[in-house]
């Protein structure tokens, strides 16, 4: 965490940055900054259908906003077809269904590609989704030259926290490469890559963390291309980046000017580029989803225009505004149009774009951006004497740190040491919101009906032939993967069916599930009368027993976000519990079966992704199939409260909503146990 000194003086900042526009772009990357243009109001979002998405993106490009955000839903990132047996629970529940270029033409029927940037957050299944992106522009009769925006391309960052990988990391680097390469040469408007410290930050780490695993991914994939042949000034001004904003105001706002300064620093040392441009950090910011919470919703709107205005501040140059009701849901129409508001209300009703870098010369702020860029710095070159990213991946080293800041930033907030407002202080009672709901069966249904009428009226001859040939060439390592990628795409290949073909030469990645054996979490909540009691009691379930009580901490579906599940391990860890991991992307089924095997009295399963209406009951069903009907299963994470009575009646013994401190669970666990 960032000590704050009560005081800054003039010797506190030895040096103040040159104006914006000028070397190392501390003020900003542009001379006028907001005075020239505002920054884009670039909203993320995509839900069920492509019809929906399609209708929403059109809605809000005319109610201003300024550029797409598209997502995906977790089958589509994971390169699974609706149809895959094991995607059945999260077909349009955290994004867009896209299983072909016919779904993506319907996605962006009616929007004129050659005047809008679209900006694609994917990354596992990167190949088909780009492809069908540029076909669908073809179709459109849109020329290269002319196709904006951004596809983000950033596997390093999957390995660390999101998890939507596909590949192995050398062949998911491979696969990044030959994008870059492929856009440098024919889409001079389309950037290849979005170097993303948002889920860094959503997933645990603190800023300064963040900045330093954001800017070495970043220069990883700079180096590949350079070892593509590749000059630095034909890669290094195509490259983007994506920030997460979040509630520590004056931290963030430098954060962002520390970012500009380390990658310019680091950039000139390394490669000495001749295009000036090539040292110009540009980026995307989105609020923080972290931080908002499903306790007094409404307080979120305050959260999420703090978060803006860091961002404004920091010098962004896209912006996506989160809605109050994420805690809980998917955006409904009035929520999301509270949060893109919210930025308009900013361009157009304050004088934030009127001077450039207005915090420039305040000495906290100046403190600040110098101490984040030195912080930063200490953890590249540990990184770099690793053996680089790559290795710190490989090793397990990355991941290890973003889950230890996680588990600290939780203890803190558990035990009331960081305020959140309505969670553990100036609480009240709940307030029950409207919230999206998706009929899942129903749009599985028709992704399903329009997979069968494609596969019915497309050359299946060309198709197969078209993804051999993709298989063959993924057996090369020299051979670009785009063209094939698109060949394929053109002949009507899925998603899915172009995963697979790439799957049989590189296989599927599936690392090993494993608590982190630390104190991190008690040490940081500190021992209070609960954690004695917790302890306490555990003990006293061992000597009735013979063994402490044992948990299983599960996902299942193709949700990787485990910042939930890898929190609660380390907190039951530390509580005394015993605990086991399953594995990501587990079927009920096979959830049911490692909980059996494990022996554990209770199964807890965390949720992100809304799979769970679908997937719980399954899970019930398989355990009773075994027998196993002493298992108790818990569940926690983003649950809408109308959802609770049904798991009730399900099975689920208990559910703990978002902001629920880890000791307070484990009491209730022990409280089932024991009756």
């Amino acid at each position: 965490m960032q000590d704050y000194k009560t005081i800054y003086t003039a010797t506190d900042v030895k040096h103040h940055p040159p104006l914006a526009g000028e070397y190392p772009y501390t003020r900003g990357v542009y001379p006028n900054m907001y005075r020239h243009r505002p920054w884009t109001i670039r909203q993320y979002a995509g839900f069920s259908s492509v019809a929906e998405s399609n209708a929403f993106y059109r809605q809000a490009l005319q109610a201003g906003q300024t550029g797409l955000s598209i997502a995906f839903d977790l089958p589509t990132h994971r390169g699974y077809d609706s149809s895959h047996p094991r995607v059945q629970g999260d077909v349009g529940k955290a994004g867009v269904a896209i299983d072909s270029v016919d779904d993506m033409q319907e996605l962006l029927a009616g929007i004129p590609l050659a005047k809008t940037s679209v900006s694609m957050t994917m990354n596992g299944a990167v190949l088909p989704i780009l492809a069908s992106f540029l076909v669908v522009a073809e179709e459109q009769g849109v020329a290269k030259q002319q196709v904006s925006g951004t596809i983000q391309n950033d596997i390093l960052k999957e390995y660390i926290v999101r998890n939507t990988y596909i590949y192995p990391p050398d062949e998911s680097m491979r696969i990044s490469t030959d994008i870059i390469t492929y856009l440098s040469e024919h889409y001079p408007r389309f950037n290849s890559i979005s170097v993303s410290g948002y889920h860094l930050q959503e997933a645990g780490a603190e800023p300064a963390l963040e900045l330093a695993f954001t800017i070495a991914n970043a220069l990883t994939y700079l180096d590949a291309a350079c070892a593509r042949g590749l000059s630095v000034d034909a890669v290094a001004p195509r490259i983007s980046f994506f920030f997460c904003i979040g509630m520590d105001f004056l931290q963030e706002i430098a954060k962002l000017r520390a970012a500009r300064s380390l990658w310019a620093e680091l950039v000139r040392a390394k490669y000495q580029p001749q295009n000036p441009r090539s040292c110009m950090l540009r980026t995307h910011c989105q609020t923080s989803g972290y931080s908002l919470t499903q306790q007094s919703p409404l307080n979120n709107v305050v959260r999420t225009t703090i978060e803006a205005m860091a961002a404004v501040l920091g010098g962004t140059q896209s912006l996506h505004t989160n809605a109050y009701d994420e805690a809980v849901s998917l955006p409904t129409d009035t929520a999301a149009k509270v949060a893109r508001d919210t930025q308009l209300i900013l361009q157009h009703e304050t004088d934030l774009l009127r001077t450039v870098d207005p915090l420039a010369g305040s000495y906290a702020i100046e403190h600040l951006t110098a101490s984040l860029q030195q912080q930063a710095k200490k953890i590249i070159n540990n990184i770099a004497a690793q053996g680089g990213m790559l290795a710190a991946i490989k090793s397990g080293y990355a991941k290890e740190q973003i889950k230890i800041s996680a588990a600290r930033r939780q203890a803190l907030v558990d035990s009331g040491k960081q305020g959140v407002i309505g969670v553990n202080k100036f609480t009240s009672p709940d307030e029950l919101l409207a919230v999206r709901e998706i009929d899942s069966n129903d749009l599985l249904q028709q992704q399903q009906h329009k997979l069968t009428q494609l596969k019915q009226k497309r050359n299946n001859h060309d198709v197969q032939q078209a993804l051999a040939n993709l298989t063959q060439q993924a057996k090369t390592t020299t051979i670009n993967l785009m063209p094939a990628t698109l060949d394929a795409v053109r002949a009507r290949a899925t998603v899915g069916e172009i995963s697979a073909a790439l799957a049989t030469v590189f296989t599927r990645y599936q690392p090993q599930a494993q608590v982190e054996l630390t104190d991190t979490y008690v040490s940081n909540y500190g021992e209070d009368d609960t954690v004695a009691r917790v302890r306490t009691r555990v003990e006293r379930f061992k000597s009735r027993t013979g063994r402490r009580p044992r948990i299983l901490v599960a996902k299942f579906g193709q949700d990787g976000h485990d910042r939930g599940m890898h929190v609660v391990a380390v907190g039951f860890s530390n509580l005394g519990f015993d605990v086991d991991l399953s594995p990501l992307f587990q079927t009920p089924e096979e959830v049911a079966r490692c909980a059996i095997e494990n022996d554990v009295h209770v199964l807890g399963i965390s949720s992100h992704a809304a799979a769970h209406n679908i997937l719980l009951p399954k899970l019930v069903a398989a355990l009773q199939a075994e027998g196993a009907t002493k298992i108790r299963i818990v569940l926690g994470g983003i649950v809408p409260p109308q959802d609770y009575d049904y798991l009730h009646q399900q099975g689920v013994n208990a559910i703990f909503a978002t902001g629920t401190p880890i000791p307070a669970c484990a009491e209730k666990v022990l409280d089932i146990l024991e009756h």
